[in-house]
């Protein structure tokens, strides 16, 4: 059994048939199925039957450099795709069933042929896993890739990204990088044999995005559920708000940043950003990984706190202004008292965090704990 193969899974009341694909651990079989979604399976709990073999060569297909190029025209800008993986990057070959490490611009070409002509491409792949299974260690490849391929002259750089944990890494991509180009995250909803599918006008909407004036980190996604424009939220803003609809992304707490036309391919910015070339490229790929998000509800135990104390830090996530049931209060203190660092913030999507309104907030201070402070105005944008 081998990727490429067709092949026909058995789990318990379940049978799944389709392409075996490669997987990014050792534990799961990834396979692409005729809808055109991939589907994981725990390998020790599937029974596995090989259908066809070879119905796609991966290993021919793959080659060994991780970059490519076409043929440049010097009158149009150089866009990087760099691919994570994800519907939107599991469907440029959909016709075969195929995803393998294997990413260039003419799989982008023959997968979204809108996307020709509108500037040279180099693509690039830094992961192929489902987005769900994103780690730091990923963002950090990511910065990297991001960072050479801007060094290298790119003028805008597109990341084709599952959507479902697109938000927090753009999020983090944003605070990792100083960029003069712009930076787009796109991806899809809906996989491209699905007559609904949002990766063409996605895909295409992203790279007007990134050939245009605004040097930051961008999300860009459908606006509404029809197909006449992409929103571009800022990287830092954004937040995944639906399950499967198009228009799944929304800006907290403001109007998107800008809008692409589909048809006129114009864009368009609501609000001031940072100008192309007016920041030098830098990035910070450092991350401390020992944090862990905690989530204060109603009659939650307070011991669950005590599994944290050789964290480096928590993020507890309180109620309104930024609070948790008194009963909390001695073991945020316990935390701090051994060095964890506990940072307050507030479950709710709008307004701030404020700790000196009533005497919960004062008790956590005094208990040790910080509160999430409002990021510079240069990141917050």
């Amino acid at each position: 059994m081998n990727p490429g193969d067709r092949v026909r899974v058995d789990r318990d009341d379940q049978t799944h048939e389709g392409v075996l694909l490669p997987s990014s651990t050792a534990e799961t079989l990834v396979v692409k199925l005729d809808s055109g979604y991939n589907v994981g399976v725990d390998r020790a709990a599937a029974d596995v039957t090989v259908l066809d073999s070879d119905v796609y060569d991966i290993e021919d297909a793959q080659t060994e450099s991780d970059s490519s190029e076409i043929t440049f025209d010097e009158d149009l800008p150089t866009v990087s795709l760099i691919s994570t993986g994800g519907t939107i990057a599991s469907t440029v070959d959909y016709r075969t069933g195929a995803v393998t490490a294997q990413f260039d611009a003419e799989d982008v070409l023959r997968a979204v042929p809108d996307l020709a002509g509108m500037a040279n491409y180099r693509g690039r792949v830094v992961a192929n896993i489902l987005s769900e299974n994103m780690t730091p260690a990923v963002w950090q490849d990511l910065a990297h890739a991001i960072h050479e391929e801007i060094e290298a002259g790119a003028d805008g750089v597109v990341v084709m990204h599952g959507t479902d944990t697109m938000q927090f890494s753009a999020s983090a991509m944003a605070f990792m990088l100083d960029t003069p180009v712009p930076i787009v995250f796109t991806g899809s909803q809906r996989s491209a044999d699905r007559p609904s599918s949002d990766n063409v006008m996605n895909a295409v909407c992203a790279v007007e995005a990134a050939t245009a004036d605004a040097a930051e980190v961008m999300i860009c996604m459908h606006a509404d559920q029809s197909d006449e424009a992409c929103a571009l939220h800022r990287g830092t803003r954004a937040r995944k708000n639906h399950t499967s609809r198009r228009d799944a992304f929304e800006t907290v707490g403001a109007e998107p940043l800008g809008r692409v036309d589909y048809d006129s391919r114009e864009v368009t910015f609501r609000r001031e950003y940072a100008e192309r070339g007016a920041t030098d490229l830098d990035v910070a790929p450092d991350l401390e990984t020992e944090v862990e998000l905690v989530k204060f509800t109603p009659g939650c135990d307070p011991a669950v706190l005590e599994a944290y104390d050789d964290k480096a830090g928590i993020v507890l996530e309180g109620t309104g202004l930024g609070h948790v049931n008194t009963d909390w209060i001695e073991y945020v203190a316990d935390l701090t008292d051994s060095g964890t660092e506990v940072v307050m913030t507030s479950q709710c999507l709008e307004g701030r965090v404020c700790d000196r309104v009533y005497d919960t907030g004062r008790d956590l201070l005094e208990a040790g704990a910080s509160r999430a402070r409002t990021p510079s105005p240069a990141r917050r944008r």
